[in-house]
């Protein structure tokens, strides 16, 4: 389990699990939270309880979502808390014991708090949600629950690093089209005309211009470090079936 000291809050706290500590196996070594993947839903759901237990939480504190790569937020109420099924990519809750969990696999896991109010939310940005609006989303949804933006810091988790993000020329011209300036998250490859994308820095990039300007980043390549990190890519390239998935969480202890 991860944290940022700095991040941490005296009725907030966060962790970043690793893949570490956990009762699946194979692929999904060790502590694979995806209920999305292949692996046993037995031993999901006991990583999952697990590392509510690490946090001093009951296994039901948990709460994530069936996530899309989309730009939509759900906040989580009194009344839709025990939904069967949440749909997006960013949540959002002011509700005090209530976990927010987001899954990652190379996508960047976004914790964001507004202490100073008593709100939370977490978002899964990948290139495609980042670019599309999720951030926003989840910092809008944030408001609608009392956050001024002027309160709210961020948490970048383990992230697929710009050493590992190769990238071709079409996904380059996706975010120029969209910006300009968008240039400078690109780094020339070794291979020609590919580049090396720099997801972490554009999400800061992101954050900032929305009045965000108090980033921590873990600044962990999830690709690069196998022992500790799934990574979609990492198992891609492998020609591996599937692979796990990381839980990244945000809960208010007491308002």
């Amino acid at each position: 389990m991860l944290q940022i000291k700095q991040f941490n809050k005296k009725n907030i706290q966060h962790a970043f699990f690793t893949r570490h500590g956990g009762k699946s196996t194979g692929l999904y070594t060790a502590l694979n939270c995806g209920i999305g993947s292949n692996d046993n839903i037995s031993s999901v759901l006991d990583n999952r309880a697990q590392a509510m237990k690490a946090l001093n939480l009951p296994a039901g504190s948990l709460v994530t979502c069936h996530q899309t790569h989309s730009s939509k937020r759900i906040v989580i109420t009194k009344a839709n808390r025990y939904a069967t099924k949440h749909v997006g990519d960013g949540l959002v809750t002011s509700l005090p014991k209530v976990c927010l969990g987001i899954l990652t696999a190379d996508c960047s896991p976004i914790l964001f708090s507004d202490e100073k109010n008593g709100v939370i939310g977490a978002a899964h940005a990948g290139w495609k949600g980042a670019l599309n609006g999720i951030l926003e989303a989840t910092v809008n949804g944030m408001g609608s629950q009392g956050a001024e933006i002027g309160h709210i810091v961020c948490a970048i988790g383990p992230t697929i690093g710009p050493k590992s993000y190769e990238v071709g020329p079409e996904f380059k011209e996706t975010f120029l089209d969209s910006d300009s300036t968008c240039n400078q998250f690109f780094a020339k490859s070794s291979r020609l005309g590919h580049y090396m994308f720099d997801l972490p820095s554009f999400i800061i990039s992101r954050l900032s211009k929305i009045g965000i300007n108090t980033v921590f980043n873990i600044d962990r390549d999830t690709y690069s470090d196998e022992t500790s990190f799934y990574s979609y890519r990492r198992s891609s390239h492998k020609n591996e079936d599937d692979y796990g998935r990381l839980l990244s969480t945000i809960v208010i202890n007491q308002k």
